[in-house]
């Protein structure tokens, strides 16, 4: 009696025959993004847009800083400046060092996407920051080259579209909402940033760098808040990558 055939394998992210084709993928990244990431970033910008009416600034600023740095700790600090007289020098400024963290994220996802034409790695940079960026290195690896720029596309709209909508209702119920509670539920995506990076704790280094920023960083912000979370990132993040090495050191040799 002849046996069946073995079931084939699962098709990998490099196999053609995985393809979505790009409007399945833009609808994949559309219905990933709707849930958790697009309502934790709306409740994160509500605080901002009743930040934005309390510091005098028009809906329109207060959008056009969402469209312009789609990056809220940068627009906080901006509007923390405006609010307190700072030149637009020195805010353009401030707002270029909060957001310089965005680069090496950037430098570490846009080669991800592939051949895609410039433009359309120029458009989706400018949409990468913590939510979608934790989001792609986590599921990239089952998504095909050839999909990845409209799934990212799509899942960078509906959080576009949620900062957005957020911005407008926290600046309309800005006198409803108590400011505590505003500056509370910018605090939701940080959190849920945490979180996210919590499912990738299985890799040595992400846990020891995870572990090494929370014993660091409350103290390190103490004796400086200033240099304090940039030097929590940079002795956690060499820490994690030098220990998490001497496992594979040891598999290979």
């Amino acid at each position: 009696m002849t046996q069946p055939p073995p079931p084939a394998p699962p098709a990998s992210a490099d196999d053609p025959a995985a393809r979505l084709g790009g409007g399945r993928a833009l609808r994949r990244g559309v219905i990933e993004a709707l849930g958790a990431p697009a309502l934790l970033l709306f409740a994160s910008y509500l605080g901002f847009g009743s930040l934005v009416h309390g510091a005098e600034l028009s809906l329109f600023a207060g959008l056009a800083s969402t469209i312009a740095t789609f990056a809220l700790p940068g627009q906080i600090v901006a509007v923390e400046l405006y609010a307190t007289g700072a030149t637009l020098t020195g805010i353009a400024l401030a707002v270029a060092l909060t957001n310089v963290r965005l680069l090496p994220m950037t430098l570490a996802l846009v080669p991800r996407f592939g051949r895609a034409p410039r433009w359309q790695l120029y458009a989706l940079a400018h949409v990468i920051a913590v939510t979608g960026w934790v989001q792609a290195m986590t599921v990239f690896h089952r998504v095909p080259v050839a999909d990845r720029v409209p799934y990212y596309a799509g899942f960078a709209a509906v959080l576009l579209s949620s900062t957005l909508t957020g911005t407008v209702c926290g600046f309309l119920a800005s006198d409803a909402v108590p400011a505590a509670i505003s500056l509370g539920l910018i605090m939701v995506n940080p959190i849920y940033f945490l979180l996210m990076l919590s499912r990738n704790l299985a890799v040595p280094a992400h846990a020891w760098a995870m572990g090494f920023g929370v014993v660091l960083g409350p103290s390190l912000h103490l004796l400086s808040p200033d240099w304090g979370l940039l030097a929590t990132g940079l002795i956690a993040g060499t820490a994690g990558f030098v220990i998490g090495r001497r496992p594979l050191r040891r598999r290979n040799g």
